[in-house]
């Protein structure tokens, strides 16, 4: 029973060391422990503001990245619609002059087959003419080789030149 009940003195001095014990504790080992336990506190919150600031500054970065983006896909599409609209512009204008020059060339064919025309028709006119003369020639001097028709045709062109 004696490891039961503990005697005064044996108490005292276990009081006594236990705040000997406490003291140097709280001189020796509490404020380095404590200091050493503020001190990484300390450096885990600026780790996690640096962290912090970090996911901020990647998610501002993020941001940028896609409002470039964005313009830059606006600004790719602005390129193809002006890339676009200048082909298109250029196969117009090639289509309007093509147009243009195969009306001026169908003009030209137009004017030459007219010209030909012209002259085949000159031609064709010149001898008909010749072979009307040539006829009327020889019928006039087969008419005129008898006197009495010669008097009958001018009797007749003078009726002729009377009625008219």
């Amino acid at each position: 029973m004696d490891l039961v009940t503990p005697e005064l003195g044996l108490v005292f001095w276990t009081t006594v060391s236990f705040v000997i014990l406490l003291i140097l504790l709280r001189v020796f080992a509490w404020k380095p422990i404590l200091g050493a336990i503020n001190e990484r506190e300390t450096s885990i919150e600026n780790a996690l503001l640096k962290a912090e600031a970090a996911k901020e500054e990647m998610s501002r970065l993020t941001n940028e990245n896609e409002s470039l983006l964005k313009q830059a896909r606006v600004e790719r599409d602005q390129i193809l619609a002006e890339a676009k609209k200048i082909k298109d512009q250029i196969v117009h204008d090639a289509k309007e002059a093509a147009a243009k020059e195969s009306g001026r060339q169908i003009e030209l064919a137009r004017i030459e087959i007219n010209n030909q025309k012209a002259i085949a028709m000159a031609d064709v006119k010149n001898q008909v003419a010749s072979l009307s003369l040539e006829i009327a020639e020889k019928i006039l001097r087969k008419q005129f080789e008898d006197q009495k028709k010669q008097d009958e045709l001018v009797k007749e062109l003078l009726k002729d030149v009377n009625l008219s």
